[in-house]
């Protein structure tokens, strides 16, 4: 085609910069960095700043986080950006930080989808703000136990991402009770959960966490009717002669000790069908 004609037509040429990132995309790439852009494009600082500012307000690549660019595929443009899992294992290694898909979005990975989460749930080893992708909703939890606890590779359209197994999403669905929206939200996640655990599992991640932690899962996995596949983490947890602890901390301390689990249910747990 003769330069001008595009121009004639009303259809004005496009720039390196969104030339470069549909080659990204045309090779299966749906994030790149600021640093790679300015590299690969032999652009300026400026010059690559002000052509990717230019994408961003045609909707055709998102910035959760300053220096990291989103490549959104034609079908997201109304949602602002594809999925989190395109590329949440990205961002993490671009901020240099180990983590996995947790919580309630593990939970629904793994099929306990009765409320599916409006923010990704990512649990990570340092405070990190929420983050915004378009639509998309990133909200991060803090944990020491990021490298310790089990994960599972999971597939995504575009590689993998680290997610929570499901013994891991059930001991931190009573650890973080207020990400998991509270108690009642947890047991109701639990017992969808249920069919994916393990006893023999769960009674291995049992010493990496709290002993309260093993207590109030337990407690309410035996509320739930998981009384069986509770009973070797009952017996992992008699040998330590835990001492009571509140179902709910903070609340008032109702209730009489459960015997099995020396846990003093001091709120009412409603459980969705």
């Amino acid at each position: 085609m003769r330069p001008g004609i595009a121009k004639e037509r009303g259809m004005p040429s496009k720039s390196a910069m969104a030339l470069w990132v549909e080659q990204l995309q045309s090779r299966g790439r749906y994030t790149f960095t600021r640093a790679e852009a300015e590299s690969d494009t032999e652009r300026s600082f400026v010059a690559a700043q002000t052509a990717l500012r230019r994408l961003k307000q045609q909707g055709r690549v998102t910035s959760p986080r300053r220096g990291f660019y989103v490549v959104v595929p034609p079908e997201y443009r109304a949602a602002g950006s594809p999925p989190a899992s395109w590329f949440i294992d990205d961002l993490m290694r671009y901020l240099g930080q180990p983590y996995y898909v947790g919580l309630l979005s593990a939970a629904a990975i793994h099929g306990a989808g009765h409320q599916q989460p409006m923010v990704f749930q990512v649990v990570t080893s340092q405070p990190t703000r929420e983050m915004r992708a378009g639509k998309v909703a990133i909200r991060f939890t803090m944990s020491g136990l990021v490298e310790s606890l089990p994960v599972v590779e999971q597939q995504t359209e575009t590689g993998t991402m680290r997610v929570a197994a499901p013994e891991t999403c059930a001991f931190d669905l009573v650890r973080y009770p207020e990400a998991a929206g509270h108690l009642s939200n947890a047991a109701t996640v639990l017992a969808e959960l249920a069919e994916r655990l393990d006893a023999r599992k769960l009674v291995e991640v049992a010493p990496l966490v709290r002993l309260p932690d093993v207590q109030r899962l337990g407690f309410l996995l035996d509320a739930i009717g998981q009384s069986e596949l509770v009973a070797p983490l009952a017996e992992w947890l008699a040998k330590k002669q835990p001492r009571s602890v509140l179902l709910a901390p903070g609340e008032a301390a109702n209730g009489e000790v459960d015997a099995r689990w020396h846990v003093v249910p001091n709120v009412a747990l409603e459980v969705d069908d």
